[in-house]
């Protein structure tokens, strides 16, 4: 498996943590999966689909290589009366999440793990959707080639 795929799965199954309990208010019921899937399609809420976007390389000497991942979280809730509330929550509790987990290991086998994981962005449909609620976080993931 790429390493690529593996921080994702790294990334998703850590998220699964995220079940309502201190210090997240949002019980995601185990609703965390690598791999893409529109408001559309999605059944159960509040759900998180995550996938990744493009890889930077930079090259140093002694033949040293950082990679650098964008993933996209995309988070999905529904509420009949106010979905922006609870996606702002299950924002932030991602958000909890991935700040206490900037060095993810992503292979146990290897002991391959991340350098760190740094949120780019935040952004929501701001109620458009109604009664869904949907909203993504962008992230870069630095971890070592070599």
């Amino acid at each position: 498996m790429s390493r690529r795929i593996s921080i994702v799965k790294a990334l998703a199954e850590k998220l699964k943590t995220i079940n309502g309990t201190a210090p997240y208010t949002t019980n995601l019921y185990n609703n965390s999966y690598a791999k893409l899937k529109f408001w559309d399609e999605i059944q159960d809420f509040p759900a998180v689909y995550i996938s990744p976007g493009t890889e930077m390389r930079e090259y140093h000497p002694g033949d040293f290589t950082w990679g650098h991942i964008n993933i996209s979280i995309k988070a999905y809730v529904k509420d009949q009366e106010d979905p922006q509330s609870r996606l702002e929550e299950l924002l932030y509790d991602l958000e909890t999440c991935i700040d206490a987990n900037r060095v993810l290991v992503y292979d146990q086998d290897s002991n391959l793990e991340t350098t760190e994981i740094l949120i780019q962005s935040i952004m929501t449909d701001e109620g458009l959707l109604l009664p869904y609620g949907v909203g993504e976080i962008n992230i870069q993931v630095r971890y070592a080639l070599t």
